[in-house]
């Protein structure tokens, strides 16, 4: 059964009436419409916490979707969830992915340099500054992307660029 057949909450089934209802209006082919449904069913499961439903949702709303910015969408939603099951190297490729698609998405480069930050921290705990250097130069790269495309977004973020003295450009305009 489609998990937005079986929402028990009254708000989460209300907005699975409101996005069918949509999503049959909308002038778009049924391929589309079909690809919408999976997506909304696994963001439905991620929220819920069920990573791998959410997952296998994606996968079939990939092999049905087009537009590359649901794509995009899409492949972000399945990085964030390697992301937090430690799958970073996985998270990163469908970062990259994501962002081929639509390179137009600050929070992929955001979590891409949240990836790159931790690994520079672990090298240089380790003793290893080449490394740590290494990762934090791609950090840096990374934010100063996503701040260029959001600024004020991310103010954490501006604020370790400020106080690395990393960025060699001014991002913040």
């Amino acid at each position: 059964m489609p998990r937005s057949n079986r929402n028990d909450n009254f708000i989460d089934k209300s907005f699975t009436v409101m996005a069918d209802l949509i999503v049959k209006l909308l002038p778009v082919n049924a391929r589309s419409k079909e690809a919408y449904v999976y997506y909304r069913d696994g963001l439905s499961a991620q929220n819920d916490g069920d990573y791998a439903e959410a997952l296998e949702n994606y996968d079939e709303a990939l092999k049905l979707e087009d537009n590359p910015t649901d794509r995009g969408e899409t492949l972000k939603n399945m990085a964030i969830i390697y992301m937090s099951n430690g799958e970073e190297e996985r998270a990163i490729e469908t970062y990259r992915k994501s962002l081929r698609e639509n390179p137009k998405q600050p929070s992929c480069l955001k979590n891409m340099g949240l990836i790159f930050e931790k690994w520079g921290r672990i090298a240089e705990e380790s003793g290893r500054q080449d490394e740590a250097d290494y990762w934090f130069d791609q950090t840096t790269d990374m934010w100063t992307q996503a701040v260029r495309l959001n600024p004020g977004g991310y103010l954490e973020i501006e604020n370790w660029l400020k106080s690395t003295s990393r960025n060699k450009v001014d991002v913040y305009f």
